[in-house]
C-alpha cells in the first residue's frame, strides 16, 4: 500500500502543477489580448531573444547541416544513393533539426535568464512593488516575453534553416565533390512549402513554451537565492521536455497522412 500511496501522491502533485500552469497560462494569454501593451518592453525582449541568440543558433545550425551531410554520405554510399543527400539535409533541417535545436538552445539561454530575472524580482519584492505602483506584473513582465518568444523564434528558425542547408551545401560541394548546380537543383526540387511552414509553426509554439516556463517558474519562485536557482533549473528542464513533446504532436498533425 505504501508503494501505491507514493504513486498517488506523485500523481496528485502532477495534477496540481498542471492546474497551476494552466491557470497561469490563461491569465497571461488574457492579458496578451487586452491593452495596454508595453511596447518598449516587448521590443527589449525581442532584441534579447532574437538578436542576441543569433550567434549560438547560427553556429548550431551550421555545424548540424555539415555533420548531417557527412553522416548521410557515409550511410547512403553503401547503397549508391548519394544523390539523396541534398533532399535529406533540407528536409531534416527544415522539418525537425532547425526548430528543435534552435528551441533547445534558446531554452537554455533565454528560459534560464527569464526565470532568474523574474525570480530575483520576486524574492526581492520588486514584483510586489510593481503592484503597489498600480502596474500589473503580468502586463509588465509576462506579456512582453510571451509576445517576443512567439514572434522571434520563428525568425530565428528561418535563419537557422538557411544556415543549416548552407552548411550541408558547403560540405557536399567542397568536401564530397558534388556539383553545386545539381545539389541546389535537388534541394529545390524536393522542398515543399509545408516543410518550412511546419518548422515555423513548431518554432512559434516552442517560443511561447520557453517564455511561458521561464515566466511561470520565475514568478512562483520562493526562498531566496536557492529558490531562484531551482526555478532556473526547472524552467530549462520543463521547456526542453515540452519542446520534445510538442514536436511530436505537431509533426503528427502535419505529416500523419504521409
Amino acid at each position: 500500500m505504501g508503494f501505491l500511496a507514493a504513486i498517488g501522491r506523485a500523481f496528485l502533485v502532477f495534477l496540481g502543477a498542471t492546474g497551476n500552469v494552466a491557470m497561469f497560462t490563461g491569465i497571461a494569454v488574457s492579458h496578451c489580448l487586452r491593452p495596454p501593451i508595453y511596447l518598449r518592453q516587448v521590443l527589449r525582449q525581442m532584441i534579447d531573444i532574437g538578436y542576441y541568440s543569433l550567434p549560438v543558433v547560427g553556429l548550431t545550425a551550421l555545424f548540424t547541416g555539415m555533420v548531417l551531410a557527412l553522416q548521410s554520405y557515409s550511410g547512403f554510399a553503401r547503397f549508391q544513393a548519394e544523390g539523396a543527400i541534398a533532399t535529406v539535409v533540407v528536409l531534416s533541417v527544415t522539418r525537425e533539426l532547425g526548430p528543435v535545436l534552435a528551441g533547445l538552445m534558446v531554452a537554455g539561454r533565454i528560459g534560464a535568464a527569464m526565470a532568474a530575472e523574474i525570480g530575483t524580482m520576486r524574492v526581492t519584492e520588486q514584483i510586489d512593488a510593481l503592484s503597489t505602483l498600480s502596474t500589473n506584473p503580468y502586463k509588465y513582465l509576462v506579456v512582453p516575453r510571451l509576445i517576443a518568444g512567439l514572434t522571434m523564434l520563428p525568425l530565428l528558425v528561418l535563419v537557422a534553416d538557411i544556415i543549416g542547408v548552407f552548411g550541408g551545401f558547403l560540405v557536399s560541394v567542397y568536401r564530397l565533390g558534388f556539383n553545386p548546380a545539381s545539389y541546389i537543383s535537388r534541394t529545390w526540387e524536393f522542398l515543399e512549402p509545408v516543410d518550412v511552414i511546419s518548422g515555423l509553426v513548431k518554432a512559434g509554439v516552442f517560443g511561447f513554451m520557453i517564455a511561458l516556463m521561464g515566466c511561470y517558474f520565475g514568478y512562483r519562485s520562493r526562498g531566496g537565492a536557492q529558490g531562484v536557482g531551482q526555478a532556473t533549473t526547472n524552467a530549462v528542464v520543463a521547456a526542453s521536455i515540452l519542446i520534445l513533446v510538442f514536436n511530436y504532436l505537431i509533426t503528427g498533425i502535419f505529416f500523419s497522412d504521409k
